[in-house]
């Protein structure tokens, strides 16, 4: 945890939390573009906004301190943050990444990174052995969600760094739906972790931001580098706002959970639920994993109604949840993966893999469970077809 032993009191005080000169007890936003030099090499520590911020730097610092890494990055979105990373990969290298990722996560490797010779192969990274064996020679890097958007599946993230390092893989984790409070990837055998921070790292659907954090100084050194060369930096102010987050991300994750764990138990057995994806459930694939690995299950709840209920009709009849893209913010959130997050994946990709059209991803807000339950049972209930 570095100079804390509890993630609670890092949250608030982790990484540079204050001002020194003027003993401001917040970060001040640093609006500017350059610094003034004494001379010529006679610089006070920074030269450019796009090289390096005191804002940002202070919520770098604190994210490091907080996964437990080397150093941390922050940018302007988690794609961003996503692509600065795979950047580390050369013309004719391959990654494997998980049967199910967020939609562009897939896209950036579809569409983009393909023009450069950087492929991908979809691995099951659930099955130790199907997973070794995707391992072909031209394989350098492995990118996995756990749980993984949107099924919720979970990967057993210290096996699978394991396997990765004994074949010189680099091993690359998306923590966005767990955030260190829940889950550090590095301290279980990750090179590297990105957050869309504009998640539950921010709360508060205000800012669109990316992280990632690297356990090694070479590795940073290769990302310092890609940052500032390509220039997809958080801005001063963002900065600011995710800074301010992350000092409630503690409590907002214990009230998040707490009614993700409810919602997930009403929906398992509300007869007109046919399946539900929430890792904190007994019965739910790789519970024990899970367990192991995170502090519980997380926030992020998939579910498929049974075939005489009308999706459209439920999602237009939500009073109080809202059907709209993103997570992670104090409301809650509904979307439909197949036509919105998970759009770029092509459909039949998407049915073999479990992400059917009739799947409803829930991120549970932390406003009173009771009323989250309520709206949910009326849109069931109006959605039935008769």
């Amino acid at each position: 945890m570095g100079n804390f032993k509890n993630i609670n009191t890092a949250l608030i005080h982790g990484g540079i939390s204050k001002d020194e000169r003027t003993g401001a007890v917040n970060v001040p936003i640093y609006q500017t573009s350059t610094y003034q030099q004494d001379g010529l090499g006679k610089i006070r520590g920074y030269e450019y906004s796009r090289t390096g911020n005191p804002t940002r730097e202070a919520l770098e610092a604190l994210i490091a301190e907080l996964e437990g890494g080397y150093a941390g990055f922050a940018f302007g979105s988690g794609m961003a943050a996503t692509t600065a990373v795979l950047s580390l990969l050369h013309s004719g290298d391959r990654v494997l990444i998980s049967s199910n990722v967020y939609g562009g996560t897939f896209r950036v490797l579809d569409k983009v990174f393909n023009h450069f010779n950087i492929l991908y192969s979809i691995a099951d990274t659930t099955d130790l052995n199907t997973f070794e064996q995707a391992i072909t020679p031209e394989v350098r890097a492995v990118m996995i969600e756990s749980p993984a958007n949107p099924l919720m599946t979970v990967t057993d993230i210290a096996a699978v760094a394991q396997i990765a390092h004994q074949h010189g893989l680099l091993v690359i984790v998306d923590n966005t739906f767990m955030t260190p409070y829940l889950q550090r990837p590095l301290e279980l055998g990750a090179d590297i972790v990105v957050h869309s921070a504009t998640k539950y790292l921010g709360g508060h659907s205000d800012v669109v931001a990316g992280l990632a954090v690297v356990s090694t100084k070479e590795l940073a050194d290769q990302i310092a580098f890609i940052q500032n060369s390509t220039g997809g930096v958080l801005p001063p102010f963002d900065s600011f706002l995710l800074i301010r987050g992350i000092k409630t991300l503690g409590v907002r994750m214990d009230r998040h959970v707490e009614n993700a764990v409810k919602a997930a138990e009403f929906l398992k057995k509300h007869p007109a639920v046919k399946q539900v994806y929430y890792p904190g459930l007994p019965d739910a694939q790789g519970y024990e994993i899970n367990q192991k690995q995170a502090k519980n299950g997380g926030v992020m709840i998939s579910f498929e109604l049974h075939e005489n209920y009308d999706i459209g009709v439920f999602f237009e009849s939500l009073k109080l949840i809202m059907l709209a893209e993103s997570l992670g913010g104090v409301e809650s959130l509904v979307c439909h993966p197949s036509t919105m997050t998970h759009a770029a994946i092509p459909a039949d990709i998407r049915q073999k893999v479990g992400i059917t059209d009739g799947l409803i991803r829930l991120s549970t807000g932390i406003e009173d469970i009771a009323d989250i339950l309520a709206d949910l049972e009326q849109a069931i209930a109006k959605s039935e077809v008769k």
